[in-house]
């Protein structure tokens, strides 16, 4: 049955292609041939030329070298081999753990990383920006919250002639005479009266915020003395 279909189908097509052929004058029959034939010549150089431009990608592709060859040369020009980078890595990313975990002291992981950027092999792609940038811009965000903690402990004994004026006008303290309140008030269960303080007692000088500075530096530079009375 299914052969019989075919069949019936096939001797459809030729009876239309004869009778197509019939209606076509020999002149028209000859010039859809030379079409044909031309389009078929076409075609051919376009496949030919397909071909030679797939022979020609396969031999530049062949010509390379290959991966692991490339970064063997490039591991080359800076002394190293794959072991040496790798070894590298590590040591890398060993330190910038070190660093997002404040694993101090601080002077340690830069002595660390000065050490990295003196290797020849931070000049690779792979970690020039790294080491040279990322992780120095990470060390000098890394505020060391146990040195200022010991910046704020300073004590200070009281010498005859002394006054909380005068302490805060101290370079070594604030350097500003008007934030003598913060003495003060660091100190308030030593100073009953801040007009009256002794030799011997000692004060804890704080350490000023940015704020607070910013603070007394305007009030100092607003002040303006009393005028000198008449004589």
């Amino acid at each position: 049955m299914k052969f019989t279909k075919i069949f019936t189908v096939v001797y459809l097509v030729l009876i239309a292609t004869v009778a197509f052929a019939q209606e076509m004058t020999e002149d028209e029959w000859q010039g859809e041939m030379n079409r044909l034939t031309e389009k078929k010549v076409s075609l051919t150089k376009e496949l030919t030329d397909l071909q030679n431009d797939v022979n020609k990608t396969k031999a530049e592709l062949d010509a390379l070298a290959s991966y692991d060859d490339c970064m063997s040369e490039l591991y080359a020009l800076v002394g190293g081999t794959k072991a040496d980078i790798d070894a590298f890595r590590k040591k890398v990313n060993a330190l910038e753990a070190k660093i997002d975990r404040k694993e101090g002291p601080k002077a340690d992981r830069q002595a660390e990383l000065d050490a990295l950027k003196a290797n020849k092999l931070s000049a690779l792609p792979e970690f020039y920006n790294k080491v040279h940038n990322e992780l120095q811009r990470k060390l000098d965000a890394w505020v060391d919250v146990q040195a200022e903690i010991v910046k704020q402990d300073i004590d200070y004994e009281v010498v005859k002639g002394d006054h909380l004026w005068g302490i805060a006008k101290k370079d070594q303290h604030f350097g500003n005479a008007f934030a003598w309140p913060m003495i003060y008030k660091a100190n308030r269960d030593k100073i009953k009266n801040p007009d009256l303080i002794y030799p011997k007692q000692v004060f804890r000088i704080p350490n000023l915020t940015e704020e607070e500075k910013a603070k007394y530096d305007k009030i100092r530079r607003n002040y303006k003395p009393a005028p000198a009375p008449a004589q």
